[in-house]
């Protein structure tokens, strides 16, 4: 991506470091609602309207360096393709103090209705969005398969939304999703061993590289919530998983992700093989009735 606009700039705080030491993705996403509302802004394309709102359909991620405390970072955006209910925008987060990139977001956005209907762009949306569209040069997706249903997956996560976390594609909103999905992925890990007690004792971790990242709809304030997820891939330090959100109360399904990531070795900041007695129990775990 060879031009694009400034859409945040900031720095790790302390708090939002998890236990692997560095950013926790869910921060990477408030960072890219920040980023969202600003390039949404910059195309004058509001990012609340009247009886529409902004998801983010799909989103591909893939961080390729970790921030740890104290980190600055910035980020660039531009739209890369133009679509009739949205667009999908290219954002890369990069280091300010290396120059490095860390991560890449291909997102998909799409304008909504309340009902979740499609909303459609103006003519003239989709020409100011056409005029300052760059070729993505970002990294090649694989397709993943999901299960075909719930069966193999287990509860894994269950609250409330609330009032400030209720929207689309705003800071809060998009953390919101993905801390639901960082308390499902606890609950996973611990099914086969990999407790917080193993990990403190053991110095290890779960360190992410991928995300496929899917809402359906925004969140609405008081909705109650469950996540369910399962183990699709079990490597020698690789594991990838799969979390759909769901409303408690109906069942209707709000976000799905695809998360792959490493079993962390915290003092050599590199993968670890998998001990044999975690592997086994993790493969035993595995849902195998994909699409």
């Amino acid at each position: 991506m060879n031009a694009g606009l400034e859409t945040y700039r900031g720095v790790v705080y302390r708090w939002e470091v998890d236990h692997n030491d560095h950013l926790t993705v869910a921060y990477y996403f408030a960072r890219l609602g920040d980023a969202t509302l600003a390039l949404l802004d910059s195309l004058a394309l509001p990012s609340e309207w009247e009886a529409r709102t902004w998801i983010t359909a799909d989103c591909y991620v893939r961080y390729t360096q970790e921030l740890r405390v104290g980190d600055i970072m910035h980020v660039i955006s531009a739209p890369i393709s133009v679509e009739a209910d949205g667009l999908v925008a290219g954002h890369k987060l990069i280091d300010s103090g290396t120059g490095a990139v860390t991560t890449t977001f291909e997102q998909q956005l799409r304008l909504v209705r309340l009902d979740g209907a499609p909303a459609s762009l103006s003519a003239g949306d989709r020409e100011r969005i056409e005029a300052r569209r760059v070729t993505w040069d970002g990294p090649a997706r694989e397709r993943r398969p999901r299960p075909k249903g719930l069966d193999g997956l287990h509860d894994s996560a269950r609250d409330t939304i609330r009032p400030w976390e209720a929207g689309g594609s705003g800071p809060a909103a998009l953390a919101a999703y993905v801390h639901r999905f960082s308390a499902s992925n606890s609950h996973v890990l611990a099914e086969f061993g990999m407790t917080p007690s193993y990990m403190r004792e053991q110095r290890r971790g779960f360190s992410t590289f991928e995300f496929q990242f899917a809402a359906t709809s925004a969140l609405p304030a008081a909705t109650p919530v469950v996540v369910r997820s399962g183990v699709l891939h079990v490597g020698t330090s690789s594991l990838r998983l799969f979390h759909v959100m769901a409303d408690a109360r109906t069942g209707a399904e709000l976000a799905t992700l695809h998360q792959a990531g490493v079993h962390l070795d915290h003092d050599a900041r590199r993968p670890a093989p998998l001990p044999q007695d975690l592997a086994e129990r993790a493969r035993a775990l595995l849902v195998r009735n994909l699409s």
